[in-house]
């Protein structure tokens, strides 16, 4: 389908939705608004771009009243900011991706001061590099460690960017009251009074937008079928997603008190928050089965937090190489519960993983489907996150062994990435481990800190170093040992406190 020019989709646009009735009131009254607050002042706008249906319709309706400016009452610049965190649903990502590119160019061409861009977490904070670098266990509720560094983030460092340009920002977001009564007591807290923005939950300077606060789902559903996108195309794939997952969108997430997703809604298909994903299900079931092995992957990290196979998949330390307990108070005042804090995933799952992984993305791209499941920038992160691992370092170097066992060729790695040992130094270091019983990571640890302090002037502290390393849980039965005898040790004295509480409460007042 051949798309448009600008003019003639932004004409087609206006004439299909100039009779609509939004929100009960006409939708040339709801851009009259807009108008207002753009005209207002000189903050630039930002809108916040999910891909989904409620962003759609506010990047359109931005779009429409820009459209019905003069050129000098466009005087400040418009910002389209979509978050991709690596791990979106493939289907989510092409349409994103469609949509900016089309933005762009319809915003070139019709002069309109309109620029999207898409933004991404830091290589070192992705979701592969956390899950199977750091080895974080699959996010869950109690656990979601994604939202912020992956979702969060991203927007927000770009937010903090055109603050710092322009002092303050206005953020346009698709938020809507009727989505959940959360969401409109949000909205209602942080209102400025007899204004229409409202004062962002956590970044300074920055000010929200909501124009579409009191739309229901139909009238969004109503205003985005009745007509073209003023861009070019219309939304007629963006229903056919919604139809077949019969899912919501993930909203963009622009603080902690925005909900993210975690109801099956589009949005990572990594996603382990629900026990099912049935956005992906529902694609598959619906014309792409090419996704299946991505679900099937999502369901083997979804087993791993279950708690009865913690011991299977996760090691007894934490990273600080320290075996943790939590003690928690039950219902009774003396229950004192203890429960204990398992570590991050055994580094022989994370590279069987890592090796799932690829193998589906050649599967993919055999298929015609080339979708980048994992970048090379990862790839490098995650290696170095091996060779240095806290409690099992890969001593053997395996993450460029898996890439050419799976796709047959090399990569260039970084310069100074293979560690302070190489392949045979760690071997022998192994065996001479098992032959003394002494780990072999506790003996690499040790060389380490030795040769990082190399030369009379880095000597110092290198004692404390030392003893800190020692410190750690290297040998586990002794460190459970341990920590059983410190909790009885604890229990002992908290009986003890509360007999003379009791004591002393019972005793005559003088």
């Amino acid at each position: 389908m051949t798309q448009s020019l600008p003019i003639d989709s932004y004409l087609a646009h206006d004439k299909a939705v100039s009779t609509l009735n939004i929100a009960e009131q006409p939708l040339q009254e709801i851009i009259n608004g807009m108008k207002e607050v753009y005209l207002a002042d000189t903050r630039p706008w930002i809108i916040g771009f999910s891909g989904g249906k409620d962003s759609t319709v506010v990047l359109s309706l931005v779009f429409t009243m820009l459209n019905q400016l003069t050129t000098d009452q466009r005087r400040k610049q418009v910002y389209v900011v979509s978050s991709d965190t690596l791990v979106e649903t493939p289907v989510v990502v092409d349409l994103i991706k469609k949509v900016l590119r089309n933005v762009n160019e319809s915003a070139r061409y019709g002069n309109l001061p309109v620029s999207a861009h898409a933004v991404h977490p830091k290589m070192d904070q992705t979701f592969w590099v956390n899950l199977l670098g750091r080895g974080y266990p699959a996010p869950k509720q109690s656990f979601r460690w994604c939202t912020e560094r992956m979702k969060i983030d991203p927007v927000s460092d770009f937010i903090t960017d055109k603050v710092a340009k322009f002092g303050e920002v206005i953020v346009v977001l698709g938020s809507r009251r009727q989505e959940s009564a959360s969401r409109a007591q949000v909205i209602a807290k942080h209102r400025i009074r007899n204004s229409a923005l409202s004062r962002h939950t956590t970044l300074p300077n920055a000010y929200t937008f909501m124009p579409i606060e009191n739309w229901s789902a139909d009238e969004v559903w109503e205003y985005l079928m009745a007509g073209p996108c003023p861009w070019g195309g219309d939304n007629a794939e963006l229903f056919e997603l919604y139809k077949g997952s019969n899912q919501g969108e993930c909203p963009l997430v622009i603080d902690t008190s925005t909900p993210s997703c975690g109801n099956s809604r589009f949005g990572c298909w990594t996603c382990t928050v629900v026990s099912e994903d049935r956005a992906l299900h529902g694609l598959i079931e619906t014309g792409n089965a090419w996704m299946q092995p991505l679900l099937d992957f999502r369901n083997k990290l979804y087993d791993s937090i279950d708690p009865k196979n913690a011991s299977a998949y996760r090691h007894v330390k934490r990273r600080t190489n320290r075996v943790t307990y939590r003690h928690t108070r039950g219902n009774e005042k003396d229950d004192i519960k203890v429960r204990h804090i398992p570590g991050p995933y055994k580094m022989e799952h994370r590279q069987r993983w890592l090796k799932d992984l690829l193998e589906i993305q050649k599967q993919l791209e055999v298929s015609g489907h080339s979708f980048e499941l994992i970048r090379k920038e990862e790839l490098q992160s995650i290696r170095q996150q091996w060779l240095r691992d806290p409690i099992e370092p890969d001593v053997v170097d395996s993450l460029p062994q898996i890439y050419r066992e799976v796709f047959g060729e090399r990569i260039e790695w970084v310069d100074n990435d293979a560690g302070v040992f190489s392949t045979p130094d760690a071997l022998l270091l192994r065996d001479l481990g098992e032959r003394y019983g002494v780990p072999a990571e506790l003996v690499t640890k040790l060389l380490e800190v030795e040769l990082s302090k190399s030369g009379l002037g880095k000597r110092i502290g290198i004692m404390r170093e030392l003893e800190m390393v020692l410190r750690q849980d290297w040998d586990i039965d002794e460190a459970l040992e341990y920590r059983e005898l410190e909790f009885e040790t604890n229990s002992a004295w908290r009986e003890k406190i509360r007999t003379l509480q009791e004591a002393y409460d019972k005793a005559p007042t003088v």
